[in-house]
């Protein structure tokens, strides 16, 4: 063991062991509260993002917001993870307004499909006036040329943000001091009852 290493263990062992074991144990509890502090501000920040989201507001920016605090600080997980079925952020009036203008989108060229079907079919039938040979054309026209609605990909609408195991925010910072003065603590403890 090295000069440096031996004054050292001789300063840090002077330091009563419950003393660490209380500092300890107030990490721990600021640790608690910053870890509820930090899951509430995530709460907001998603109750936010639905609400602008419904009124059809700037939804980019308060998704952006949501994603940058889950993923810089801890217990803020808005993650389906292994056992859940559904994203836990699901943007129902994105949705909503994409189904809405690809409806609208798909009448329209319906609209010009039957349109173009019926000139289609008067071009090969020009000289059938009571269109009994125009109805089946236009008919498969529509069929063959038709348009369905393409579906939605989820990740227009659909969100998953996964939160660290460690942050350095107050929840973080006090876990590492609770954590180490519960070790050295605990490892003093055990020295003096070796040496007794």
């Amino acid at each position: 063991m090295s000069n440096y290493a031996r004054h050292a263990w001789k300063r840090l062992g002077k330091v009563n062991p419950l003393y660490l074991l209380a500092l300890g144990v107030v990490g721990g509890v600021i640790c608690l509260f910053a870890l509820r502090a930090n899951n509430e501000h995530m709460l907001q920040l998603r109750t936010q993002l639905y609400q602008t989201d419904q009124s059809n507001g700037d939804v980019q920016t308060a998704l952006r917001n949501l994603q940058q605090y889950v993923v810089s600080h801890m217990n803020t997980n808005l993650s389906t993870g292994n056992s859940g079925v559904y994203p836990p952020i699901q943007l129902q009036g994105t949705y909503d307004r994409l189904v809405q203008a690809r409806g609208a989108a798909l009448q329209q060229q319906n609209s010009q499909i039957y349109t173009d079907a019926q000139h289609y079919c008067e071009q090969q039938n020009s000289v059938d006036f009571s269109g009994h040979n125009r109805v089946p054309c236009i008919e498969q026209y529509v069929q063959s040329h038709g348009v369905k609605l393409p579906t939605i990909q989820d990740s227009l609408y659909k969100f998953n943000f996964i939160s660290p195991r460690w942050s350095p925010d107050l929840a973080g910072w006090s876990m590492l001091v609770s954590g180490l003065a519960f070790a050295w603590g605990l490892v003093l403890l055990v020295v003096r009852r070796l040496k007794k």
